[in-house]
C-alpha cells in the first residue's frame, strides 16, 4: 500500500478557518488511511512554500512514499486524487489531479455549503492554474529545487515553480482529468512592497525559463539565502 502523508499549509485566520476544516474533512473522507496534518513555519511573514517544502521534509523524514501538498482551500475529486498519487509515486515529474481548476466565488461556495454537489456549483475556470493540489515523491520535488522560500505572504511562487518544474525536470507536471474546487474566503491583501519583490523574483524565474544553467543559479541562490 502506498504510504500518503497530505501537508496542508496552515496559519489561522478566522475567515479562512471554515474552508480549512473543510478541506481537512474531505481528505479525510478521501484518503482515509493518510495522515493528514498541518504545516507552518517559524516565518514572521506566512511562506506557502516553505510550508509545502516542510510538508515533503515531513514526508521524507516518516518514509512516506507520496506527500500530496494541499491548499486549505480547495477541493480535490477522488479518481484523479488516487490516480495521481499511484503514478507520481513512480515518477519523475509532479503530478497535479485535475486538468481544470474551478473558482467556486461567493455563490458557488454557499451552494456547496447547503448541499450542492461540487460538480453542480456555480464556479469560474481559471485557465492554466498550477496551484491548489501537487501529488510527489520527495526525490521528484527536490529534483527541481523544491519552491523558493523568498516568497512570502501570497503571491507568484506557483507561477515561479512552474518554470523550475518544466526547465529543471523538462517537461510540465503530468495532469490528471478532473477538477479541483477552490472555496471563497477573503482575499489576501495583493501590494505593497513584497508583493512588488515576489513579482520581480518571479520575473527572474520567467526569464530563466528553458535555460538550465541560470534556473539551478535561482534555486542555488535561494538554497543559500535559506540557510543564512
Amino acid at each position: 500500500m502506498t504510504r500518503v502523508l497530505v501537508g496542508i499549509p496552515w496559519r489561522e485566520q478566522p475567515h479562512r478557518v471554515y474552508a480549512h476544516d473543510l478541506t481537512v474533512r474531505r481528505y479525510r473522507d478521501l484518503l482515509p488511511d493518510a495522515d493528514v496534518v498541518d504545516v507552518d513555519t517559524d516565518h514572521a511573514t506566512f511562506c506557502l512554500a516553505a510550508c509545502r517544502n516542510k510538508a515533503v521534509r515531513l514526508a521524507e523524514a516518516g518514509g512516506y512514499d507520496v506527500a500530496v501538498l494541499a491548499d486549505a482551500d480547495t477541493l480535490p475529486e477522488r479518481g484523479p486524487l488516487l490516480e495521481a498519487i499511484e503514478q507520481a509515486r513512480y515518477s519523475r515529474f509532479v503530478h497535479l489531479p485535475y486538468d481544470q481548476y474551478r473558482s467556486l466565488r461567493v455563490d458557488g461556495t454557499r451552494q456547496f455549503q447547503t448541499g450542492t454537489p461540487l460538480e453542480r456549483c456555480n464556479h469560474l475556470v481559471v485557465d492554466g492554474a498550477c496551484s491548489g493540489v501537487y501529488v510527489t515523491t520527495p526525490a521528484t520535488w527536490w529534483a527541481h529545487g523544491g519552491q523558493d522560500e523568498t516568497f512570502l505572504g501570497w503571491g507568484f511562487e506557483d507561477a515561479a515553480w512552474m518554470a523550475a518544474h518544466k526547465t529543471l525536470l523538462g517537461a510540465e507536471p503530468v495532469r490528471h482529468m478532473g477538477s479541483v474546487y477552490a472555496l471563497h474566503h477573503e482575499s489576501a491583501v495583493k501590494k505593497g512592497p513584497q508583493y512588488e519583490a515576489n513579482a520581480a523574483r518571479c520575473y527572474r524565474y520567467l526569464q530563466a525559463e528553458g535555460a538550465p544553467d541560470a534556473m539551478r543559479a535561482l534555486t542555488q541562490e535561494r538554497e543559500a539565502a535559506r540557510l543564512t
